[in-house]
């Protein structure tokens, strides 16, 4: 368990401070009212999670280190996006598209209320 969490945190910090990274670059020298820095972020991150998933279930790897390290930490640190489309992928790909469609529907709307809900609290 220890190392499961080592893993996790590290690929996670990689991830966070590379988040930022790009996207403060990209809102430096793109101005636009768009948030196209984390536009960008969460759709390099979907690449990456897929292209990552995609290798590491081709690789013969023992245990799951690389996954945690990879997936759940760098992915999760750069963008939890990624994670969600990746889960949506699985579900459409399972045959659970009715169960997509209502947890990406529900995500969202649940998401923008929890903000504004949390705007409203001050």
């Amino acid at each position: 368990m220890i190392k499961a969490l080592i893993l996790v945190g590290l690929g996670g910090g990689v991830g966070s401070i590379l988040r930022y990274l790009a996207s403060t670059v990209v809102t430096k020298y793109v101005h636009t009212l768009f948030p196209l820095g984390t536009f960008l972020v969460n759709i390099s991150g979907c690449l990456l999670i897929g292209l990552l998933s995609a290798f590491l279930t081709r690789q013969p790897v023992d245990g799951p280190d690389l996954r945690l390290l990879f997936l759940t930490g760098f992915c999760g640190g750069y963008t939890t996006f990624s994670t969600f489309s990746a889960e949506n992928i699985q579900l459409f790909q399972s045959g659970h598209a009715w169960i997509a469609v209502w947890y990406t529907a529900a995500s969202v709307l649940a998401g923008l209320l929890a903000v504004w809900v949390g705007t409203k609290a001050w």
